[in-house]
């Protein structure tokens, strides 16, 4: 059992749902106005399905653009799909389809309104939820910090994506 409130936990799945909720919208109903997004995640995150070739060119992180062309955007509850163009290394432009666990997002930004989000690797929330930890580990966080010391607590602002 916790000995306090995990805000850093909390906060980083209120993200993730404003995401899901965000994604489902524009799965539904398509991309409003100018808006397009850049979502950059960990392409070692387990769950994360896409070609051999783009990890073998990304093998660390990858950033898509959600613009223009998308294909078969699908939202589940730990997940999102797409199909993106991507040039393969030929310059030819491909249908990728790729599978992204919200756990795997490192940044989101909408630049045609400013609005960005980041996610701490160390706010990993895998599917087996666990009240009873405090702060998960993750075998595969760069960081070599200790969780349990100064990394609960975050203050996240949003004023340098606002409009002036």
């Amino acid at each position: 059992m916790s000995d306090g409130i995990n805000y850093g936990k909390l906060m980083h799945q209120a993200m993730q749902g404003l995401l899901r909720t965000l994604l489902s919208d524009v799965a539904e109903n398509g991309l409003p106005g100018n808006h397009h997004f850049y979502i950059t995640f960990d392409t070692t995150h387990k769950g994360v399905d896409m070609a051999p070739h783009l990890f073998d060119r990304h093998p660390e992180t990858m950033t898509i653009v959600i613009q223009g062309w998308y294909d078969n955007l699908a939202v589940m509850s730990d997940r999102f799909t797409v199909t993106l163009n991507i040039d393969d290394p030929r310059g030819r432009g491909v249908a990728e389809p790729m599978v992204i666990p919200f756990a795997a997002i490192q940044t989101f930004v909408d630049p045609s309104v400013e609005f960005g989000l980041r996610f701490d690797a160390h706010d990993s929330d895998d599917d087996d939820d666990s009240d009873d930890e405090v702060a998960p580990q993750d075998d595969d966080d760069e960081t070599t910090d200790s969780p349990q010391k100064g990394h609960d607590a975050e203050v996240v602002s949003l004023d340098k994506f606002r409009k002036h």
